[in-house]
């Protein structure tokens, strides 16, 4: 099991020398990959009255693929993962062609995940369709594989149409792997028929064996292989590496093949502090 970490961007979000600090430490450390979320817009809660969830207006973010652009010059080795990026509230060839840019600075370390989202706010900003999302983001995985492989597109779908056109430079890897985040039922079946990998919202138990089982019939039926399909797992640290090394180990058995480290949350007041807690993992796990 590849043991990664979650950048902790609520709290270094903007600080671009914790950035390369991180990036940098992590990877000496022996992590296999750095994750980052993602959120374009945050809502007011002056606005949006009765606004109750985990992000709004204040809440920092880096935007992933350019933070990577970033990273992929000041690190070698670790995997870049967007965990995740919301497909459809974006251009779905803006993501193939900036994907392909990531993937080649950083010498095919990109792995794209992608989610549905939750955030209506920010559909309405970006001007897409909070309603049809789900539908529209497995077409959009066909278009974004199809233009990572082949110069030359034509694509004619229910939400795209694309005549003859392709980006340039293609990617290193074609296509760049495609792991999706999924808490129901409909993004575990979307996993099984058409995810490179998948990030379950739940833990390890019941819930997650029942999960794994509709991303297993899913693949079946789409004529795919359920043990070629990767899990990662997440970790949040609450101030016990012990109970880090229990929950890698309960993930592990749960079959996930990567899982990662989330210090966010944690009274960790700066990059030093983040870094402090993940030498110590690193010395328990890695």
């Amino acid at each position: 099991m590849r043991v990664g970490v979650t950048y902790p961007q609520t709290e270094l979000g903007g600080d671009a020398g914790a950035i390369r600090a991180y990036g940098q430490r992590v990877e000496e450390l022996g992590y296999s990959h750095i994750l980052a979320y993602d959120h374009v817009v945050g809502a007011d809660p002056k606005v949006h009255t009765g606004w109750d969830r985990a992000y709004d207006v204040h809440t920092t973010f880096s935007e992933p693929l350019v933070m990577f652009g970033y990273l992929a010059a000041v690190t070698h080795t670790v995997e870049l993962v967007t965990g995740v990026i919301i497909l459809p509230q974006r251009q779905t060839v803006l993501v193939a062609k900036q994907a392909a840019e990531v993937d080649l600075l950083s010498g095919g370390r990109l792995r794209l995940g992608v989610g549905v989202g939750w955030n209506a706010v920010e559909f309405e900003a970006l001007g897409e369709d909070f309603a049809n999302r789900g539908e529209r983001s497995d077409e959009q995985i066909a278009v974004l594989r199809r233009l990572w492989c082949e110069q030359s597109v034509s694509f004619d779908g229910k939400y795209h149409r694309i005549t003859g056109a392709g980006i340039a430079p293609l990617p290193v890897q074609r296509p760049i792997p495609i792991w999706i985040g999924a808490a129901s039922a409909p993004g575990y079946r979307r996993a099984g028929r058409t995810a490179d990998g998948w990030f379950p919202l739940i833990e390890p138990g019941p819930k997650l064996d029942d999960a794994r089982a509709v991303v297993a019939q899913a693949a079946l039926d789409a004529g795919r292989d359920p043990a070629a399909i990767g899990m990662e797992g997440r970790i949040v640290y609450a101030g016990d590496v012990d109970a880090v090394a229990r929950e890698a180990s309960a993930w592990e058995d749960a079959g996930a093949t990567h899982v990662s480290i989330s210090t966010m949350d944690a009274g960790l007041a700066t990059v030093d502090d983040h870094l402090a807690v993940l030498t110590s993992v690193a010395e328990s796990l890695l």
